[in-house]
């Protein structure tokens, strides 16, 4: 028998169509909130984020990380 992998349950609405913002590299605490615990950007099924607003967090993350803001990986021991 195969497992389902189990998703958590989504937002009702994306976060940055509510607060009518976007994702943005200079409010880089905010987008920590959308990594996972070893630095990886989590996908949309986790966030709740519409295509648009994913899209743009994604290159956000990727441009704080070329700035030095945010770590590209982080080690567990």
């Amino acid at each position: 028998m195969k497992r389902r992998k189990i998703k958590p349950p989504k937002p009702a609405k994306c976060f940055f169509c509510q607060s009518k913002q976007k994702p943005n590299w200079r409010n880089y605490q905010k987008l920590r909130d959308y990594l996972s615990p070893r630095g990886r950007i989590l996908p949309r099924a986790y966030t709740g984020l519409c295509a648009k607003h994913q899209r743009q967090l994604t290159t956000a993350i990727k441009r704080a990380r070329h700035l030095g803001l945010l770590p590209f990986v982080i080690r567990a021991r």
